[in-house]
């Protein structure tokens, strides 16, 4: 997804939280807490959630302002990479920028949550099967997660510069199937690096789960009530909630990917989707409040003129927002706007 150009220079980053601090063997700081790193504060919320007291989480990207898909890392950012113990990143090419930092970092433990995903290159044939979130969550892992390997699938496409996997939607935090083995993930990494933690993040860890596994029963409400409504989304980034909730997208091809890309939608595709959302047939409209230009303001006000709700997420959490609110949050929007 493509932004506004921002001045990302004049774009703050929190204070390292444990300036100064050497890591030791045993992969914690001085003070006993393990440094985490999370390339959003999405991420960083759920680490600091798991891990409690026993860590400090730095979230790079914080701000509405700053796109992941074109940040690029200042110096302070290489010195917090270096400084983590345990560094999570989305992957699939929404924040490359981590990568090139791990680049000079000193080989930390990784999470990449793209590659929990079901739809993610190469995990076509993962197992569907119920989850038993009582055994060891590595059963889910793809197996290079766990010797910390840095070289990431590479897509064709490019955004600005950064590898973009073509067909593949990235935005996973949206997926609570796949957030949950997330979740699994990061509690395992952190028992690796704090052992006499490991019952503590494990008892965090299935709090999150829980309230996951609720999202994913608060989407199969929506699918059971509203199961092939129309729905036109302007972007990827709500894709999995309106896939779960069993929504038809109707978007014109060509309209999302133009949109995700930074390019300019043909006038053919957006005089169809005007069309679309003209038509009466559409419930509800879904943007991504953070990405925008001339041809999805012309669709949010035909969407308005005909009285069409429409839906804005956000990539990023608004301050004093824990992921699990957030994410109740959207699904309650999505709900209030296909079945009124």
């Amino acid at each position: 997804m493509k932004k506004p150009v921002v001045a990302l220079a004049l774009a703050s980053v929190a204070a390292l939280a444990l300036a100064g601090c050497s890591t030791s063997a045993s992969g914690e700081g001085d003070d006993g807490t393990i440094t985490v790193v999370a390339s959003t504060n999405v991420y960083g919320d759920i680490a600091a959630q798991i891990g409690g007291d026993r860590v400090e989480v730095e979230s790079i990207i914080t701000s509405a302002s700053q796109d992941p898909h074109s940040y690029e890392a200042s110096a302070r950012d290489r010195l917090t990479v270096q400084k983590a113990d345990l560094v999570i990143e989305n992957g699939g090419g929404y924040d490359a920028f981590i990568d090139s930092l791990l680049q000079d970092a000193k080989d930390p433990h990784t999470v990449t949550a793209v590659e929990y995903s079901h739809d993610f290159p190469g995990n076509e044939g993962h197992d569907e099967a119920e989850h038993d979130h009582a055994e060891d969550s590595a059963t889910d892992a793809p197996a290079e997660d766990h010797d910390h390997d840095h070289d990431h699938a590479e897509g064709e496409d490019g955004h600005e510069g950064h590898n973009h996997i073509e067909g593949f939607n990235e935005h996973v935090w949206f997926d609570p199937h796949t957030m949950i083995h997330v979740v699994e993930a990061i509690a395992d990494e952190l028992s690796e690096l704090d052992p006499d933690g490991a019952e503590e993040f494990a008892t965090n860890a299935d709090a999150l789960v829980a309230d996951l596994e609720g999202f994913e029963t608060d989407l199969e409400t929506i699918k059971a009530d509203s199961a092939g409504t129309n729905v036109f989304i302007t972007e990827p980034l709500p894709g999995y909630l309106a896939a779960a909730a069993g929504l038809t997208d109707v978007t014109p091809e060509g309209f999302a990917e133009s949109v995700e890309e930074g390019a300019d939608v043909a006038p053919a595709v957006l005089l169809e989707s005007l069309k679309v959302i003209e038509s009466g047939q559409v419930a509800a409209l879904l943007t991504n409040a953070q990405t925008g230009g001339a041809e999805t303001q012309r669709v949010e006000a035909a969407a308005k003129d005909a009285d069409v709700p429409v839906v804005a997420f956000t990539e990023l959490l608004e301050d004093g927002s824990s992921y699990s609110e957030w994410m109740s949050d959207a699904i309650q929007s999505l709900a209030a706007a296909v079945q009124q």
